[in-house]
């Protein structure tokens, strides 16, 4: 004979485990998405040694950008632009903070890309594909394709507002 009570606890733990599978998969199928805005890389001269790609960068979430890949490029690093008693300083970074809802902007005057080596002369009017990789607080990666047109070597330094 069965006690009613094990019965009732059978189904219960079948709602709690359904309630958490449910829970499990909404969260899995969450994704972070970074917006991507008026992307453009710098053109070059025949054997440039390398050039900048410049974007503005707004997360629905917290993330960090912590990889730039592109074909075009032997090497690709995050940077960071500053002017100190009138000196121009430049230093690879680690990973960029992009907070939730923030636009962080990628220009001539602070943060940007560098194409370093590219494997060719990178001509104005061709796009230059770039894979940006941002990464939750839980690790998660994920993967942004960006296409992003080439300017004259001589355009403005400012991302339009």
């Amino acid at each position: 004979m069965k006690p009613f009570m094990f019965k009732g606890l059978r189904k219960a733990n079948g709602l709690l485990l359904g309630v958490l599978l449910t829970s499990f998969a909404s969260t899995a199928l969450a994704q972070v998405e970074v917006k991507v805005e008026d992307p453009w890389v710098r053109a070059t001269v025949p054997n440039q040694p390398a050039t900048g790609a410049f974007m503005r960068l707004t997360a629905n979430e917290d993330v960090k950008l912590v990889r730039v890949n592109s074909p075009v490029a032997a090497k690709t690093e995050l940077h960071e632009m500053s002017m100190k008693d009138g000196v121009m300083t430049m230093k690879p970074l680690a990973s960029l903070e992009l907070p939730a809802g923030q636009p962080v902007i990628l220009d001539t005057h602070g943060y940007h890309i560098m194409l370093i080596n590219p494997k060719e002369q990178i001509k104005e009017g061709a796009t230059v594909p770039l894979t940006l990789t941002v990464v939750d607080e839980n690790g998660n990666e994920t993967s942004v394709k960006v296409d992003a047109p080439v300017r004259p070597l001589a355009s403005g330094d400012d991302l339009p507002d």
